[in-house]
C-alpha cells in the first residue's frame, strides 16, 4: 500500500484513491494468479476505511465485492485473512446470498486449523448465518466456548451474544458452557497444547508445527467478562436465577472468594448487584453486604463502581455511606488523574442529597480547585458548593471567576447548576451569585450553557424578591446581543409578566421595543405580547397611552403574526379599563343554567354590567354578603344588590315563566315618610315581556297585626302596562316585618318602554293583639293607607356599565343620537345639578366625572344603554344650563 503524502492529500489524491469508483475498478486484483497478498490487503483495507466513514455500497456492488473477497480464502497468508474476515462481516449486512460462503469459514473453524484464524472465523460465521442454522453450528460453538485459548472462548461468547436476540432457544442450551468459561482458571496452556485435552476433543489449539507461533500465556480473564455478560443475557427474566448467580460469583462479604479475575466482568456483576437491589427490596442485605466487600478489592476499577453503586442507592443512609465516601475520600489524593475525576465526579452527586455526609471530604476538595486538570477542578468546586457553608460562598465565586474561560460549556452548565441552588440555600448571597452569573452571560457559550444561566436567574427572580430589580436589569441587557430566539422569547414572556409590577416599569419598555425594530419575527411577537402586558396590567394611564402608541406602529410589521397580535392586543386594551361585574356575571349565569328554555340560545354578555377595575378591588376587599333583600338592607354595590334580587326573585315559582331578570332598581324608592307607623319602599324589576313591583312593608306598632296586606296601584294614564296578579302578606306585625308585597305587570308591546306614574293604596285588616296570649284577636277592620305615587321612568330600563367613554362616543359616531338643551333653574350648584341627574338616568358615571372640578362648567359622563354627555354651566342667577347628548350604536331610538 502507496503512502499519501501531504501533498498529494492537498492536491486531491487521497480522495482519488479512497473513492468508490476506483477501489470497484481495483476488485480486479481479486482474480490475479497467483494472487498478491499486499495488494489485496490494501483494496480490503480501503473498502472497510470506506465503510466506516460511511460510504454505502449498493446491493450489487456489495454483492459483487463479497464474493470477490471469498476467493482469497486460497491463500494462506494470515494477515491477508484476518482481513478478508473483516471485509466479509461488514459487507454482509449489504450483500446477497452470502450463506454459500458458510462452507468456507466453517473450515478455519476447525480445530486442526490456524489459532489465528478461528476467533475471526467464529465472528464472521455469526455475521453470515441465519437463525435457522443456529442449531447446525451449536457443537462448534459449544467447543469454543470452553476453549482453553482466550481468543477463541472470547470470540465465542461474543457471537453468542449477537446471536442470541435470533436464537434464543438455541443459545440458552449454552449455559453450562458459558458458566464454565466464568469459572476457569487462568489459562496456564499456551497455543501448542494438546488437542485430546480440550472439550470433546475440539477446542484444543493446533501444534506449534501448524501454527509458527511462540507460546503466550493469558493473564487478562476477559473470558470471565464474556461470559458474565452472555450468563445474564439467558438469564435475565429469572431474577432468583441471577440473584444466586451474583451471590455466587461475589465471594461473600468480603469479597476475597470471588473466582472472577478481571476487573471488568466484576464492575459488570457489581451493576448486576445493583439492577437486583432496585428490583427486590428484600435482597438489599445480602447485596450491600457484597458490594461492601468489593470496596476492599485491589483493583481501583472495582472499588470505584462499588462505592458509585452504594452512592446512587435508593433510600441509602449516612451510616452506609460511611465506608464508600472513605474510599473515594483515599481516590481525591490518587496521582491519577481518572481516579480524582471519577471520585470528585460520584461525590459531586452525592452532595445533592447527603451534603452533611461529604462535607468530610471538604478538605481534599479544596486542594484539588487548583488541579491542573480542570474537570477535576470543577467537580470540585461543585460540589463544596453543595457541601460548604454560608461564610465561604464568596471565596468559592472568586476562584470560580479565575478558570471558567478555561473549561468547556459542559462543565460550565454543571457549575452553574450548581450555583442556581446555592442560591436558594444562601439567599443572603445573592448580590455576589447574581454579579457572578451575569458576567459569564456576557461571556462566549452555546445555547445549553446560556439556557442554564438564564434559568438560574429565573429562579432568583422567582424566590428571592431583593434581586428581582438587578436581574431583570440583566436579562434587559443581554436580550440586546442575544442570539438565541428561544432564550430570547422566554426572557420577554417573563418580563411582560414581571415588569408591570415593579416600581418602574417604564425602564424595561425601551429594551422590549428595541427587540421589535431589531429583531427577527418570532422575537418581534414575542416583544409584542410582553409590551402588550404593560399596558392591559398596569394602572398607569399615560403608560397605557403610550404602550398603546408603540403597539400601533407594530401594525406596520412585514410579519402576519407580528401584525395579528398588535392587532389584537390594541383590541384589548380598549376594554382594559372595565371588566364584568363577577356578582351580576355570577347572578346571570344562575340564571341562564337554571332556565331550560333560555340554554337553547347562546349566553348574551351584554346583559351584564360592567365596573371599572377600581371598582372591581373594593368589591373583592369588601366581604360578600348576599342576604335576603327585604331582612336586610341591599348591599353596597349595584352589582351585588342585581344579584341578590335576582337570587330572590329566582325563589318565587309565579315568576319562572318569566325568564331572566333584566335589570332592578339600584336604591329602593321610599313611598312613606320614615316616621310613620307603616313604612313601604318600591323596587322595581325589569323583565323582557313583565314588570314587577316589589314593596318592602315594615310594621312599626308593637300591639297590632296587620292581615291580608296588599297594595293596590292604579295607572294615572294609559300606561301600556296590564296588572296579573297581587301577591299579598297574609300577617305582618313589627316581629316579622319587613315583608314583601309583589304586584306583577304583563308589558303590552315589549318591544317599547312603557312609561308613567302609579298610585299605590296600602290595604290591609288591622288586629289587636292579646296582652295575656300574644295572639290577635278573632275580629280586626278593614283599613288602608295611602302612598306617595310610585314612577316607572325611563332610567328603570337602564343598566348601568362601565366602558371607555373617548373611544365608545366615537365609535357611535355614525349610530342614532339626540341632543336636547333644559334649564335647571332650582339647582344650586354643579355638584347637585350632577347628583339628580345620574339619581333619575340610572346611569354609571365615568372618569370620576360625578365630581365636578369646576363650580362654572363641566361635563358629565354616563353610560347604560346608551352613552350620554352632560354639557353643564352654571350661575347664580340661571342656576344650571344643561346640554344633554345622547348616543347609541343602534338606529333605531328608544321611545323616550
Amino acid at each position: 500500500m502507496s503512502i499519501i503524502t501531504k501533498k498529494d492529500e492537498e492536491s486531491g489524491l487521497s480522495t482519488y484513491y479512497n473513492n468508490k469508483t476506483t477501489v470497484i475498478q481495483e476488485a480486479r486484483v481479486f482474480n490475479d494468479s497467483p494472487i498478491s497478498p499486499r495488494k489485496c490487503r490494501a483494496l480490503l483495507t480501503r473498502i472497510v476505511y470506506l465503510l466506516y466513514v460511511g460510504e454505502t455500497f449498493g446491493t450489487q456492488e456489495a454483492t459483487t465485492l463479497f464474493f470477490g473477497t471469498t476467493k482469497l480464502f486460497q491463500h494462506k497468508d494470515s494477515a491477508l485473512r484476518q482481513m478478508v474476515y473483516l471485509t466479509i462481516k461488514e459487507l454482509a449486512t449489504t450483500a446477497e446470498d452470502v450463506i454459500m460462503v458458510t462452507s468456507s469459514i466453517m473450515k478455519d473453524m476447525q480445530p486442526n486449523s490456524e489459532v489465528i484464524y478461528r476467533p475471526n472465523a467464529i465472528r464472521a460465521l455469526c455475521r453470515i448465518i441465519d437463525p435457522s442454522m443456529a442449531q447446525g453450528v451449536e457443537r462448534f460453538f459449544k467447543a469454543a466456548i470452553v476453549d482453553k485459548n482466550p481468543s477463541i472462548s472470547s470470540a465465542a461468547l461474543v457471537s453468542a451474544y449477537h446471536l442470541f436476540p435470533a436464537a434464543k432457544d438455541v443459545v440458552k442450551r449454552w449455559v453450562n458452557e458459558a458458566q464454565e468459561a466464568v469459572n476457569a482458571k487462568g489459562s496456564s496452556t499456551f497455543f501448542g497444547s494438546n488437542p485430546s485435552q480440550s472439550y470433546l476433543g475440539w477446542g484444543g489449539s493446533s501444534t506449534p508445527s501448524n501454527t509458527g507461533y511462540q507460546s503466550i500465556p493469558s493473564t487478562s480473564y476477559i473470558t470471565q467478562y464474556h461470559s458474565l455478560g452472555l450468563l445474564y443475557l439467558i438469564r435475565q427474566q429469572d431474577r432468583m436465577a441471577v440473584t444466586k448467580m451474583i451471590q455466587q460469583l461475589g465471594g461473600g462479604k468480603s469479597g476475597a472468594g470471588t473466582t472472577l479475575k478481571n476487573p471488568m466482568a466484576l464492575c459488570m456483576l457489581i451493576r448486576y448487584a445493583a439492577k437486583v437491589m432496585e428490583e427486590d427490596p428484600n435482597v438489599q442485605k445480602q447485596m450491600f453486604d457484597l458490594l461492601e466487600g468489593w470496596l476492599r478489592h485491589k483493583s481501583d476499577m472495582v472499588n470505584l463502581e462499588a462505592a458509585r453503586v452504594i452512592c446512587e442507592m435508593k433510600n441509602v443512609t449516612p451510616a452506609q455511606l460511611t465506608r464508600s465516601i472513605a474510599v473515594l475520600q483515599l481516590f481525591l489524593s490518587s496521582p491519577k488523574a481518572t481516579l480524582k475525576f471519577a471520585a470528585t465526579r460520584t461525590l459531586a452527586s452525592l452532595a445533592l442529597i447527603h451534603p452533611a455526609s461529604v462535607a468530610a471530604c471538604n478538605l481534599d476538595l479544596e486542594n484539588l480547585i487548583s488541579d491542573q486538570n480542570r474537570s477535576v477542578a470543577t467537580y470540585a468546586i461543585t460540589t463544596l458548593l453543595k457541601t460548604g457553608n454560608e461564610a465561604s460562598v464568596d471565596r468559592l465565586m472568586k476562584q470560580i471567576t479565575g478558570f471558567m474561560s478555561e473549561i468547556s460549556d459542559e462543565f460550565k452548565v454543571i457549575i452553574v447548576d450548581a450555583i442556581r441552588s446555592l442560591c436558594l440555600k444562601f439567599p443572603a448571597k445573592h448580590a455576589s451569585m447574581l454579579s457572578f452569573l451575569s458576567g459569564v452571560l456576557r461571556d462566549e457559550g452555546g445555547y445549553d450553557f446560556k439556557r442554564a444561566v438564564v434559568e438560574a436567574i429565573f429562579d432568583m427572580i422567582k424566590f428571592i424578591g431583593e434581586c428581582k430589580e438587578q436581574a431583570m436589569s440583566h436579562l434587559c441587557e443581554f436580550i440586546e446581543d442575544c442570539e438565541f430566539t428561544k432564550l430570547s422569547v422566554r426572557i420577554l414572556h417573563l418580563l411582560g409578566a414581571e415588569g408591570p409590577k415593579a416600581p418602574q416599569p417604564t425602564k424595561y419598555i425601551r429594551f422590549i421595543y428595541n427587540r421589535v425594530v431589531l429583531e427577527n419575527a418570532t422575537v418581534r411577537a414575542a416583544a409584542v405580547a410582553s409590551l402588550a402586558k404593560f399596558g392591559l396590567n398596569n394602572l398607569d394611564v399615560k403608560l397605557s397611552k403610550s404602550v398603546n402608541v408603540l403597539l400601533t406602529r407594530c401594525l406596520d410589521d412585514v410579519d402576519d403574526e407580528v401584525r395579528d397580535r398588535a392587532a389584537m392586543y390594541l383590541k384589548l386594551m380598549v376594554f382594559s379599563e372595565s371588566i364584568f361585574s363577577l356578582s351580576a356575571l355570577e347572578s346571570k349565569l344562575v340564571s341562564y343554567i337554571s332556565d331550560p328554555d333560555a340554554t337553547e340560545q347562546p349566553f348574551d354578555t351584554s346583559s351584564v354590567p360592567k365596573i371599572s377595575r377600581a371598582q372591581a378591588a373594593k368589591e373583592v376587599a369588601r366581604p360578600n354578603s348576599l342576604e335576603t333583600i327585604a331582612a336586610s338592607p341591599p348591599p353596597q354595590t349595584a352589582a351585588e344588590t342585581q344579584s341578590a334580587y335576582a337570587q330572590q326573585l329566582a325563589d318565587v315559582p309565579e315568576f319562572a315563566p318569566y325568564g331572566p331578570i333584566l335589570t332592578s332598581s339600584a336604591k329602593p324608592a321610599q313611598l312613606t315618610e320614615s316616621e310613620t307607623e307603616y313604612q313601604v319602599s318600591c323596587v322595581k324589576h325589569i323583565y323582557k315581556e313583565h314588570i314587577v313591583f316589589q314593596f318592602n312593608v315594615s310594621n312599626t306598632i308593637p300591639d297590632t297585626v296587620l292581615e291580608q296586606v296588599s297594595v293596590v296601584m292604579q295607572p294615572q294614564t294609559d300606561s301600556g302596562l296590564t296588572e296579573d296578579f297581587i301577591m299579598p302578606l297574609p300577617s305582618l306585625s313589627s316581629a316579622t316585618s319587613p315583608g314583601v308585597i309583589y304586584v306583577s305587570f304583563t308589558r303590552d308591546t315589549p318591544e317599547e318602554y312603557a312609561l308613567g306614574s302609579f298610585s299605590c293604596v296600602l290595604k290591609f285588616v288591622s288586629k289587636e293583639l292579646d296582652p295575656s296570649t300574644g295572639e290577635p284577636e278573632a275580629e280586626g277592620y278593614e283599613d288602608e293607607y295611602q302612598l306617595e305615587e310610585t314612577e316607572l321612568a325611563a332610567g328603570d330600563y337602564l343598566v348601568p356599565s362601565y366602558v371607555t367613554f373617548a373611544a365608545e362616543w366615537d365609535r357611535m359616531r355614525g349610530g342614532a343620537s339626540a341632543t336636547e338643551t333644559f334649564s335647571l333653574s332650582a339647582m344650586e350648584s354643579m355638584k347637585a345639578a350632577c347628583t339628580s341627574i345620574i339619581e333619575i338616568l340610572n346611569m354609571q358615571p365615568l372618569g370620576g366625572t360625578e365630581d365636578p372640578q369646576s363650580a362654572t362648567v363641566h361635563t358629565l359622563q354616563l353610560s347604560g344603554l346608551v352613552l350620554v354627555r352632560c354639557r353643564m354651566t352654571f350661575s347664580k342667577a340661571q342656576g344650571v344650563t344643561l346640554e344633554l347628548g345622547v348616543r347609541r350604536s343602534s338606529r333605531r331610538r328608544a321611545p323616550w
